[in-house]
């Protein structure tokens, strides 16, 4: 069998499209071909791609093809657009931070104390992440209280857009054992010392985050608490992040 004969009856397992004079026709009113190529059959791409398919996004198991089909503008939605990361403000009661230095990366070297940071998995709600996170790279366990800020980048890894969440948590434990590979040091740290490192004065992002945390300890600033509920459109269940001074009926309040 050639790799046409193959890719011609993948696609007919979907009835709604036909091929013809080396030209998709579609029917039933759709405008989009989708192909979702397994990684097992890699050599059909070539042939896909001289019938007017291009890449759309890929996943460690298979590659998706699109077409547009009439001649129109395209409004077949792009790949996913951003990267979503967390830093976590981990206080203790002697106002003290869980700060790290890393052996990788921009700050290798650098002497710079910083938060435990990282990016949220596929699939893991932002709260969760940052209480792994902390576990990963410190052994600390935390309970997540509140997203404090959040930032947005574009043009970031791999051209796209950069959600940055700063999380502020709750240590459950205190004994540190950090992570090896990634990490060089972590330290409880008084939040004052921390906020003085010439590091942080010098950029104006890291002076506003550090400015949120100090207002947050002295009771001046409110963040975002994660409230679980449930859409009616999924069923799925999922998180609200909002302001704990709102008063709702959903949450039990006149």
């Amino acid at each position: 069998m050639s790799p046409w004969t193959l890719l011609y009856l993948v696609l007919c397992l979907e009835p709604h499209f036909l091929i013809g004079d080396n030209r998709w026709t579609c029917l039933q009113g759709k405008r989009g071909v989708w192909i979702k190529l397994p990684i097992e059959l890699v050599t059909l791409v070539e042939h896909a791609v001289k019938e007017g398919f291009y890449y759309h996004h890929a996943e460690p198991k298979y590659l998706m093809l699109v077409n547009w089909l009439p001649g129109t503008a395209n409004t077949i939605p792009a790949n996913a657009t951003h990267r979503v990361g967390i830093g976590a403000f981990v206080i203790n009661e002697r106002n003290e931070v869980l700060v790290v230095q890393e052996k990788s990366g921009r700050f290798r070297g650098t002497g710079v104390w910083k938060f435990p940071t990282g990016v949220v998995d596929e699939g893991e709600d932002i709260c969760d992440a940052a209480v792994r996170e902390v576990k990963e790279e410190t052994g600390v366990n935390a309970k997540f209280v509140e997203i404090l800020a959040f930032r947005q980048s574009h043009k970031s890894f791999f051209d796209k857009s950069d959600l940055f969440f700063v999380c502020m948590l709750q240590p459950l434990s205190f004994d540190i054992q950090k992570q090896d590979a990634e990490i060089e040091a972590a330290q409880w740290m008084p939040f004052e010392q921390y906020a003085a490192q010439p590091f942080v004065h010098g950029h104006e992002l890291l002076r506003y985050i550090s400015d949120i945390c100090s207002a947050k300890l002295e009771g001046r600033y409110t963040g975002f608490s994660s409230v679980p509920t449930v859409t009616s459109f999924s069923e799925k269940n999922t998180y609200l992040y909002m302001n704990g001074n709102v008063r709702t009926n959903s949450r039990g309040n006149p």
